[in-house]
C-alpha cells in the first residue's frame, strides 16, 4: 500500500498514528500565571540532547478556551517552565484520566487523585510518586505547519529519581515498567531489555 497523506488513506483509522511506535509518554505538569496546576500526557515526547540535558514535546490540538492550543502550552507561555513526569505502568489509569479535554480551571492532579510534590528549581508541581521527574526551563516554542501544532523545547534544570528505581548505581526501568504509546487507543509496557555493544566499543 502507498498513499499520499494529502490524498487520504481510505482506512478506518489513520495508520500514521501507529507507525512510529512505541513512543515514550511525557506526563507534562504546568502551572498557570494564576497559580492553577495542570497535568496532561503527550506521546509526541522525547529527550533531544545530553549536554545540557534537553527534552521536547509536541501539542497537536486546541481547546476553545486556550487561544489556538491546549492548557500545557498556554501555561508554559505564561510561566516559562514545565515538569516532565515519567509514567509507569501502575499509573496508567491515572494518566488516562488526565488526558480528557477538561476545562482550564480543572486541576487534573485532584481529578485523578494524584499526590503533588513541589519542584526544586522551578515553580511547578510534579507527580510525587513518579519514577522520575524532569524539571524544565523553556528554551523555545516552535510552531509547526498545521493550525495547532506546537513543539516545546526545555532545558532540564533538576532531576528527581525514585529511590527504588536506582539499582547498583543505575536507573533501572524494569523496576517500574515504563508505559508507552502505540497507535490508535493502544499502549504497551516495557518488561524486558537487552544490551548491544557498538562497533568499536
Amino acid at each position: 500500500m502507498f498513499y499520499r497523506p494529502q490524498d487520504g488513506h481510505g482506512l478506518p483509522h489513520n495508520p500514521f498514528n501507529a507507525i512510529v511506535t512505541p513512543r515514550p509518554i511525557g506526563w507534562i505538569s504546568t502551572r498557570g500565571a494564576d497559580g492553577s496546576d495542570n497535568l496532561a500526557p503527550y506521546s509526541f515526547f522525547n529527550a533531544v540532547a545530553y549536554e545540557p540535558p534537553q527534552v521536547m514535546f509536541a501539542s497537536t490540538s486546541a481547546k476553545p478556551d486556550r487561544d489556538g492550543t491546549k492548557d500545557s502550552v498556554s501555561n508554559i507561555r505564561e510561566t516559562g517552565v514545565f515538569c516532565v513526569n515519567i509514567v509507569e505502568f501502575a499509573m496508567k489509569d491515572m494518566m488516562n484520566q488526565t488526558s480528557g479535554p477538561w476545562d482550564r480551571e480543572i486541576d487534573e492532579f485532584e481529578l485523578a487523585g494524584i499526590e503533588k510534590a513541589t519542584c526544586d528549581t522551578i515553580d511547578c508541581a510534579r507527580v510525587a510518586a513518579a519514577p522520575a521527574n524532569l524539571e524544565c526551563k523553556l528554551t523555545q516554542i516552535v510552531q509547526l505547519p498545521g493550525e495547532a501544532n506546537f513543539t516545546v523545547f526545555g532545558e532540564v534544570t533538576g532531576i528527581h529519581l525514585r529511590d527504588d528505581c536506582l539499582i547498583d548505581g543505575e536507573f533501572d526501568v524494569l523496576r517500574f515498567n515504563p508505559l508507552t504509546r502505540m497507535g490508535y487507543r493502544d499502549y504497551s509496557v516495557v518488561r524486558e531489555k537487552f544490551s548491544l555493544k557498538r562497533p568499536g566499543d
